[in-house]
């Protein structure tokens, strides 16, 4: 289309006849109407003039000397920057064999002299109608096209960060295997030959040697809790939600209460819990989630008895449980970093631990798909919140 054109024009058209009276009738007609209308008067120019800049529609005489608009029409279609403008005839023949032929080398539509005008605009206006859904539905193919190129850019790139991902996951599996293995190996054997020194040279050694020996077997016990904590929380990465089965809460609780049998015995803890729902969770995971809270409501508790409290309330979409205790508390600056890895509140000598119990605690809610959070006072005790998604 002429590079001239603007929004206001409805469409360029190319008139093709040698009878000035003819082309000026359809210049003024078509131009009144809001169509930019070029006009020739032979068929070479008419082919010249279609490949330098392509009209929307063209309208052809069949009756002119030297090439008549048969020859002209073929020729527009035999070219590849013109083949798909479509032609309309204007002629004074009106035989049937006449339009035949016409439609027969590629027109769309044909106008017999004498013209009428209403006729000529209806004809005219169809046929750019269908020029533009054509050139609607070329720009959306297009844009189709990008869109399917552009996800199989992006179908390639995922493909490529699940291999790196799969190469990731194994060597983080062999790094678990050398964590639980190749390193806890040497830790045993220094824990094995200092309790061998402890019980065969106890009678020998001095106060200042048994508190070294002492402190060799606490060192290596705290970093072997140390390795198999960090081993479970690096294979918290790849779980496998569809994996997830209908786990009772009250049984997961119990399992937590009976691994920590020795130290609610020790402390005279009191646990009490509502009736908790079934929620579909990996069993272990949830274990370990109740286990790690109630092991530190236990442990940072003051010189009263620990009571710790375990409700939950259901909402239209999850569940949120409550774990209430009576210890310490945290200090309120302290309670944007207690589930981070590593982060420890208190000595080691005061309150042992890994420093990873809470940071696996975040982990294993959040690949369930939940939030946890805490409120504390200083003295007074606190309160960890976790939700659980509601699977229907």
């Amino acid at each position: 289309m002429n590079n001239n054109s603007t929004d206001a024009i409805k469409g360029d058209i190319l008139v093709v006849d040698d009878h000035l009276e003819n082309v000026n009738l359809l210049f003024t007609m078509l131009s009144e109407h809001g169509y930019e209308v070029r006009q020739v008067i032979n068929g070479r120019q008419a082919l010249q003039t279609a490949q330098y800049d392509p009209p929307d529609l063209i309208l052809l005489d069949i009756l002119m000397p030297e090439m008549d608009g048969y020859e002209i029409c073929r020729k527009l279609k035999a070219c590849p920057e013109t083949q798909q403008i479509p032609v309309i005839f204007l002629s004074a023949l009106d035989d049937v064999w006449d339009k035949v032929k016409a439609f027969d080398i590629g027109g769309v539509d044909y106008i017999t002299k004498p013209f009428d005008v209403p006729e000529v605009l209806a004809r005219v206006e169809h046929q750019l109608t269908i020029v533009r859904q054509q050139r609607q539905l070329t720009e959306q193919n297009i844009r189709l096209q990008q869109e399917i190129q552009e996800r199989q850019i992006i179908q390639q790139q995922l493909q490529q960060l699940n291999q790196e991902l799969l190469r990731s996951n194994t060597d983080l599996e062999q790094f678990n295997f050398i964590v639980s293995h190749d390193l806890r190996q040497p830790l045993t054997s220094i824990n094995a030959n200092a309790q061998l020194l402890a019980i065969k040279s106890h009678r020998f050694l001095d106060e200042d040697s048994k508190q070294c020996v002492t402190r060799i077997l606490e060192g290596t016990n705290h970093m072997d809790q140390l390795l198999r904590d960090l081993f479970a929380y690096a294979r918290l990465g790849g779980t496998d939600t569809s994996k997830f089965q209908p786990t009772d809460c009250n049984l997961a609780l119990n399992q937590a209460l009976d691994n920590l049998y020795q130290a609610i015995e020790k402390s005279q803890a009191i646990i009490n819990h509502d009736p908790l729902p079934t929620i579909r969770a990996d069993r272990v995971q949830l274990v370990t989630l109740f286990q790690n809270i109630l092991s530190n409501a236990i442990k940072y508790c003051r010189e009263e008895v620990p009571q710790v409290n375990v409700s939950v309330r259901q909402t239209d979409t999850e569940y949120l449980f409550t774990i209430q205790d009576n210890g310490i508390g945290i200090e309120p600056e302290s309670l944007k970093t207690i589930f981070k890895l590593f982060q420890r509140l208190h000595s080691l000598q005061d309150y042992p631990g890994s420093g990873i119990g809470l940071a696996i605690c975040k982990k294993i809610v959040e690949c369930h798909g939940g939030r946890i959070w805490a409120d504390s006072l200083p003295n007074v005790g606190s309160k960890f919140y976790f939700t659980i998604p509601q699977y229907k």
